[in-house]
């Protein structure tokens, strides 16, 4: 009752401020085809072969102080419509050989600007040797549930988009097929676990942060292994650590059902064949972890990994670490774990923190 209420009141301010408390509904949405430009291109999510030019990302709607990394803002035509990105790439090496790909996606109401900003997931990544894209959502959101609606009639517009993008920059940037991994925020956690449900060939791992499952009509089920971490905090004023079965209507677009958070990582789990999961209480934050089965894991990763819970203690809606404040409302952000690090550490090894 009490996440209705306060869902309802941050619905009322988003219709006053739409750029930044939007973010609070944080809602897995269902794809749609709006605000971009159109064109020819076959339903098949194929893109064009050749990219617009690229542009300084230094321009856009990030509301933090932080310095973004050197990267460009691109374009990918798929399904007919026009798709940007930000773009960050690390310094070239020696080998320049294949580099990871982290696709970062933003909550409802954001952009990818917001994220940059929030996480500094350009620069931590980037120092590893990481590519990172960062994709914008039409309509400043994402189709992270399986429904089709009237805003969004498509429902799988954004995997489609996802793949392609994945698709495109393994072979314009050298992109490692083996190491992509996805990221998000709120919705965009919702949908990172999406990818993660439906595409686990194309992954080697996940991460959300205040993202969940979507259940009910619009429910997403994982189809196959893929490491998972499911980063949550334990006040969350907006999206309940323990989910939002019943959520509150809306005027713009439909709120999503969602299971819990731990519901969301057992999902993956069981997806995975782990067994019983351990739990430990660390510094600020208890760590759930599934042990996924020897050989589980596809598409060509190495065979293993985990699947983990952190539950971050005096944490809001918000990413833990960040030196950018949230939207009134959304609750504390939490100084005992950097989920940037946190995040990369595990994606580039699913069995850390075991």
């Amino acid at each position: 009752m009490f996440g209705d209420l306060v869902i309802r009141d941050l619905a009322l301010r988003a219709r006053r401020w739409p750029g930044v408390l939007a973010l609070a509904l944080a809602l897995p949405l269902a794809g749609c085809a709006t605000g971009s430009d159109s064109g020819s291109e076959s339903r098949a999510g194929r893109p064009d072969t050749t990219p617009s030019a690229s542009i300084p990302s230094g321009i856009g709607g990030g509301t933090g102080t932080a310095t973004p990394a050197p990267g460009t803002r691109e374009q990918l035509r798929v399904d007919g419509d026009i798709r940007r990105y930000l773009l960050h790439r690390p310094a070239a090496s020696a080998s320049d050989g294949r580099r990871p790909l982290v696709v970062a996606f933003h909550g409802r109401g954001a952009d990818a600007a917001e994220l940059r900003a929030k996480t500094r997931l350009d620069k931590a990544a980037t120092a590893r040797g990481m590519l990172v894209a960062f994709p914008e959502g039409l309509g400043h959101g994402w189709g992270a549930g399986t429904r089709a609606t009237k805003q969004r009639p498509d429902p799988g517009l954004d995997v489609r988009f996802t793949e392609a993008l994945v698709e495109h920059l393994v072979r314009t940037e050298r992109a490692d097929p083996g190491r992509v991994y996805v990221a998000g925020f709120s919705n965009g956690g919702s949908m990172a676990l999406r990818m993660a449900a439906e595409r686990p060939g194309l992954l080697a791992g996940a991460a959300s942060v205040s993202g969940q499952l979507p259940t009910g009509e619009a429910a997403v089920e994982p189809a196959g292994p893929v490491p998972v971490m499911v980063v949550y905090g334990a006040d969350d004023p907006v999206r309940p650590l323990a989910g939002l079965p019943s959520p509150p209507p809306d005027p713009g677009e439909p709120i999503l059902a969602t299971r819990s958070a731990r519901d969301t990582a057992a999902a993956f789990a069981a997806a995975g064949g782990a067994g019983r999961p351990v739990t430990r209480q660390e510094k600020g934050y208890d760590r759930t972890v599934w042990q996924l089965k020897a050989g589980a894991a596809g598409g060509g990763r190495r065979p293993g990994g985990t699947v983990q819970l952190l539950v971050v203690e005096d944490a809001g809606h918000t990413w833990p670490g960040s030196t950018v404040p949230p939207p009134e409302g959304f609750g504390p952000v939490s100084e005992a774990l950097d989920a940037t690090g946190t995040i990369l550490d595990f994606l580039t090894d699913p069995d850390a923190g075991r």
